[in-house]
This record gives C-alpha cells, sequence and structure tokens, in this order.
C-alpha cells in the first residue's frame, strides 16, 4: 500500500472520529442536564464535570454535562469527571450435561443451556453483551400429549388410536428412553347427546400423562364415546388452552412437551361463544373438576393470541395432524405459533405415529430463542452463529436450523437500557430456546446516578436559601424549584420555558452571551467600566460596540445606543463623522462650493474635473482655454509676464 493512501485512510478514520465526537457532544448538550444523573442518561459518552468553579460566567448548569474529551479540553480535570460504567457478572455458569443414552437423569438436572444466571449493571446507551451456548443432549425426556377430536366424523379413526399408546411408546425408544404418554378428547360447545343418551364433556382428561401408555391407552380409549355436534367446526380452542394451563392435571414435567391435536375439521376462537350465548371472555385459568372441564358454557373460547401466549409460557410444542382439506387452514394457524407445526392425517389415521416423529424431529432441529416482557426502555438484540459458520442478524439472530443430537450452537446477546425506570431500579429478564424449560435468568440493575450524588448536601445555602441539595459541584433543587441557584419558582416560570425567553427567535445562545438568565428573565452582565452597560431583552445591547471616528464612539458627535449611533443635529454616518454644516463649503464668490461641486459632509466634492481646491476655486486651464478661443496670443503673452507678479486677469 502506497504512503498517500495510507495518509488518506488515516484521514478518513480522524475524520469518522471527530464526527462522532461531535455528534456525542451535541447529544449530551441537546439533554440539558439539571443533574449528574440526567446527564449520564443523555448517552454512554457524556460525562459531568463536579470542578466547582467549572463554569464560565453566564453558562448554565447543563454546560457540566459534555462529551468527555470537550470537558477535558474545557478545563475539567479528570479525576473530577463522573462517568460510571455498566457491568456483568456470571452467577450461575453451570456447564453442559453429557449424559449418556440410556442413562437415567432427574430431568430438572440436565443442562443444555449455558450460562444459567447474570447480573447486569447497565448504562443508557451502552450495551452489555455475552455468549449463550446451546448443545442439543442426547436422550432427553419426552412428555407427549394425544389431544382427538371427538366428533362423529371422527368415528373410524377412534379405533386406529387404540393401539396407538403401545406403538408411539415403542416407536419413541429410538429417541428417548425416558418418555410418557397422554390422552385427552374434545367436542363442540353446541353438542348433542352422545351415543349412550349421556352429555358429552367438551375436554376430557382420560389419562395423564404416564410412562406406561402401553398398558392403560388402549384400555382407556375404547371406553371413549363419539359425540354429535350442531356444528362442524371444534372446540379444541377450549381443550389445548386447559391442556396447556392444567400442568397439575395433565403431569407435565419440565421436559421437552408435545401436544399432538388429531381432528378433521376446523376451530371456534374468541367471539364464536356467542352462537350459544356466551360472551364472558377466556380467562386463561384451569377448571377442571374430575379431569374434566367445568366452564365451557360460561367462558368463551380464547383467542388466537391468548392461547399463543399460554403455550409459550408453558413451554408446549404442538403438532396438529389434521385431513388434507384443512391443511391450508391449520398452515396458518401454526404461521402464528412458535414451535408448531401441522401435518397430514390419512383418511383413517393409519400414518398418525410416523407423523408424530417426523414432525418431532422437524421441530427439535430447530432452535428459537424468546425472551420474557422487557422493562421499559431496554432493548435486546440476537446475533447466531450456527451449523456450517451460518451467521444470522436481527430476527434471524434468534434462531437456528438442522440440529442434530449432539451439535453445538452459540448466540450473542446484547442488552441495551435507552432510559432509566421511573420507579423500581430493578428488574429481571428471562431467555429462553422455546419448547423448553431450561432459561437464562438476568438481573438487571440501572446506573441511573452517580457517585457524588452520595454525597450530597440537602437544603444547602449555596441553593438559594436552601431550596435544593448541592451535590455533584452544582445545585439539584428541590421540587418547585429551578434555575441555576434553584433561585426561581416553577410557579413563575417552567423549566422548559426558562431557557427559551431567555433565547433570541433562531438563536441558541442565552441572553446572548451577555448576561444570565434568571426565572425566564436576562439579568445583563456589568463592566469595569460603569458607563458601558448591556441592555436589552436579551442582553443583546450595549453602549460600547458602535463605529468610532478619531478614536472616540460615534466621533464624539452622537450617542451610541444599541450598537448604533445615533448622532447629534447637522451630523450623520455610522459614527457620526459626518457634519452636515455647509459654511465650511462656501467660495468666496459666495457660491457652494464655487458652482462646481458638491458639499458632503462639509467638505467640497469637485464634479467639474477642471477645478479643485478647498472650495472648488482653483481651475489653472480656464484662462488658456479662454485666450484660446479669443486667438489673442497678445493677451496670452501679457499673463505670462504679469500672472508670476500676482495680478489676476479676467
Amino acid at each position: 500500500m502506497m504512503a498517500y493512501e495510507l495518509i488518506f485512510i488515516g484521514l478518513c478514520l480522524g475524520s469518522l472520529l471527530y464526527s462522532n465526537a461531535q455528534q456525542s457532544g451535541k447529544e449530551c448538550l441537546q439533554a440539558k442536564a439539571r443533574s449528574c444523573g440526567e446527564c449520564i442518561e443523555a448517552g454512554p459518552n457524556c460525562g459531568w464535570c463536579t470542578k466547582v468553579d467549572f463554569l464560565q460566567e453566564g453558562k448554565p448548569t447543563s454546560a457540566r454535562c459534555d462529551d468527555l474529551a470537550a470537558l477535558k479540553s474545557k478545563g475539567c480535570p479528570e479525576e473530577d469527571i463522573q462517568n460510571p460504567r455498566g457491568s456483568k457478572v456470571k452467577i450461575r455458569d453451570n456447564p453442559i450435561t453429557n449424559k449418556a443414552k440410556g442413562e437415567r437423569m432427574d430431568p430438572s438436572k440436565i443442562t443444555q443451556i449455558r450460562p444459567q444466571q447474570f447480573q447486569f449493571e447497565l448504562r443508557s446507551g451502552e450495551p452489555q453483551t455475552f455468549n449463550l451456548t446451546f448443545r442439543r443432549e442426547e436422550d432427553y425426556p419426552i412428555d407427549l400429549y394425544y389431544l382427538m377430536d371427538l366428533s362423529y366424523s371422527m368415528k373410524d379413526n377412534l379405533e386406529n388410536v387404540k393401539s396407538l399408546g403401545t406403538a408411539l411408546m415403542e416407536e419413541m425408544k429410538n429417541i428417548t428412553s425416558d418418555f410418557r404418554i397422554g390422552f385427552g378428547t374434545f367436542v363442540g360447545k353446541l353438542i348433542r347427546p352422545c351415543s349412550n343418551d349421556q352429555k358429552c364433556v367438551i375436554y376430557k382428561n382420560v389419562l395423564s400423562l404416564t410412562s406406561h401408555g402401553n398398558i392403560f391407552f388402549n384400555e382407556l380409549v375404547g371406553k371413549q364415546q363419539i359425540s354429535k355436534n350442531l356444528d362442524s367446526t371444534k372446540g379444541g380452542f377450549d381443550a389445548i388452552m386447559q391442556v396447556a394451563v392444567c400442568g397439575k392435571h395433565i403431569g407435565w414435567r419440565n421436559v421437552t412437551r408435545l401436544l399432538v391435536i388429531s381432528t378433521d375439521n376446523g376451530f371456534h376462537f374468541a367471539g364464536d361463544g356467542k352462537l350459544g350465548g356466551i360472551v364472558l371472555p377466556n380467562d386463561g385459568k384451569c377448571h377442571m373438576q374430575d379431569n374434566m372441564y367445568t366452564m365451557s358454557h360460561y367462558y368463551d373460547y380464547p383467542s388466537i393470541a391468548h392461547l399463543v401466549q399460554k403455550l409459550s409460557e408453558n413451554n408446549i410444542q404442538t403438532i396438529f395432524v389434521v385431513t388434507e382439506e384443512f391443511q391450508t387452514l391449520y398452515k396458518e394457524l401454526t404461521n402464528m405459533i412458535p414451535k408448531s407445526a401441522v401435518t397430514t392425517l390419512s383418511s383413517n389415521s393409519s400414518n398418525v405415529i410416523q407423523l408424530i416423529i417426523d414432525t418431532y424431529n422437524s421441530l427439535s432441529s430447530e432452535l428459537v430463542l424468546e425472551n420474557s416482557k422487557l422493562p421499559k426502555g431496554v432493548t435486546i438484540n440476537y446475533k447466531s452463529f450456527c451449523k456450517n459458520g451460518e451467521i444470522g442478524t436481527g430476527e434471524n439472530g434468534r434462531k437456528c436450523s438442522n440440529i442434530s443430537i449432539g451439535d453445538e450452537v452459540e448466540f450473542e446477546i446484547s442488552v441495551t437500557s435507552h432510559k432509566c425506570p421511573k420507579k423500581d431500579q430493578r428488574h429481571s429478564i428471562k431467555i429462553k430456546p422455546l419448547g423448553f424449560t431450561e432459561e437464562v435468568e438476568i438481573f438487571l440493575k440501572f446506573i441511573c446516578e452517580c457517585d457524588c450524588q452520595e454525597w450530597g448536601t440537602p437544603d444547602s445555602p449555596e441553593c438559594h436559601f436552601g431550596n435544593g441539595t448541592f451535590e455533584c459541584g452544582a445545585c439539584r433543587c428541590n421540587e418547585g424549584r429551578i434555575g441555576k441557584q434553584c433561585e426561581c419558582s416553577t410557579e413563575q416560570v417552567s423549566s422548559e420555558d426558562m431557557d427559551a425567553q431567555c433565547r433570541k427567535e433562531n438563536s441558541s445562545e442565552i441572553c446572548s452571551n451577555n448576561g444570565d438568565c434568571i426565572c425566564g428573565q436576562c439579568v445583563c452582565k456589568k463592566r469595569e467600566n460603569p458607563k458601558e452597560v448591556y441592555s436589552g431583552k436579551y442582553c443583546e445591547c450595549d453602549n460600547f460596540n458602535c463605529d468610532r471616528s478619531d478614536g472616540l464612539i460615534c466621533g464624539g458627535n452622537g450617542v451610541c445606543k444599541c450598537r448604533v449611533c445615533e448622532c447629534f443635529p447637522n451630523y450623520s454616518g455610522s459614527a457620526c463623522d459626518c457634519s452636515e454644516d455647509t459654511l465650511t463649503c462656501m467660495a468666496s464668490n459666495g457660491q457652494l462650493c464655487n458652482g462646481t461641486g458638491i458639499c458632503e459632509c462639509g467638505r467640497c466634492k469637485c464634479t467639474d474635473p477642471k477645478f479643485h481646491g478647498y472650495t472648488c476655486e482653483i481651475c489653472p486651464t480656464c484662462v488658456s482655454d479662454f485666450a484660446e478661443r479669443n486667438n489673442d496670443f497678445t493677451l496670452i503673452a501679457l499673463l505670462c509676464v504679469w500672472i508670476p507678479f500676482g495680478f489676476t486677469v479676467w
């Protein structure tokens, strides 16, 4: 690389750094911080100078807040600059489990994600970043709950489901040695009597999750009865909500949770309950008695958003096994439900086991991170490092696909605070992979004050008779008081309007830099010379900055008012140096400037180039011209003789 190229790159980098510094400084000053706490909230490069005599006369308290480099250049020693920084500390970082296939472990002791817990101290605008590692563990426990539509059209499918328990248990042994299965049924709210003339239940938990499904499954399924609905659309949402929120009844463990819904029709959702006179919104709570949902007549169907929330909260992955006719409808539904899938059910459910296995493998091979609700003013960014060097940012930074057992992937996660919370300064957020119970918990503490604020003096005499706390080299005013020394009452002027009332239109200067803004009014500075004063609403005027003549303001012939000379009578000009008296322009013949010029500022300005002199009375060529016109050479000769002797000839 040539030397001039290096110089060019250096200049570009320097220009960029200078531009960033300027922007940072502008950001700090625009914050108009009244305290050190407000200053550090303005940006990560903003500092506060605590040096008591730092401010120049006329500068507001907010001038203590500026870019770090600017504060140093303005004379604030580094030890007097408050600039707290954020931090992060790992609280729990257990290693990922190396579990051998077939080894039985307590699911709560299996670790697939690290670290598990952090403590962050957040400074506004300064991100805290950490790496999260996930490895899909071999032989991870699985709970699968099979939820079946018991409407009349599913009669043939029920016969095939009877052997589902045993067959599915056998197939799942190839995936995990710790598998449990459960079974439930649902119909619609608008139902006809069951085949045995007994009223059907909207949702029933037939079999809670058990590792002995092959023993009980066939017997219990065989006892189920088909129902006849008044409408074809089903009440699956009611059942899904209860399966999600009734963990104790279903028997969910903190492992992979799969919910398989098998149906041959559509679904009702919030608002459809009006068809049966039900208008009360679903409350998202468990209402199970004797393994039956008892409030279907009281609460409307859940909304899709409500259902998504509860499935996510309870780490449940859903698989919709539906007939081909309703593939499109349920595909749209799965687009709204994270970690869900839809697959096609054959006319007699003969392919249901393979569908579940294939769909589970597809779901478990994709890792998607989600976070709990963030405190106001906090943002989170993800960057993924997946297999084969794939890097994802934005929404793609939350996920990795095609993850096999034993694969390890990594995420870079940044948490940034953009403002301090108004009340509680301690919060926590949780980050977890969808469909998993493991999570990273981050305890947040916000840096909203400087250390020097702890040493402040309340009701300090420095702050206008105790109207504020003197801290960090300045006054932090009590409620209802504002001003550099808390000298103003908010009843007189609001803090937002105070500075504005001391600025001329389209100007950033307070009191034209010639005074202090006191309670919304400019109080002009005094000069060493008491005769020299600033004046005007914005101290924009003075009586000593007018034009001068002969070293005198307004030439001694006028008065300086607001930087403009007001001249005495018979004087004009920017410095009153132009006399309007014409006596000095009068020639001996009684004519003004001998009739051959004009009088300007008491002096003749000759307009005829032949004439000159104080009153334009001298004309060297005038006699020669006269003689030439009369061809009198004798006269010219006489003139040549007599003129030297002082005679005047006309």
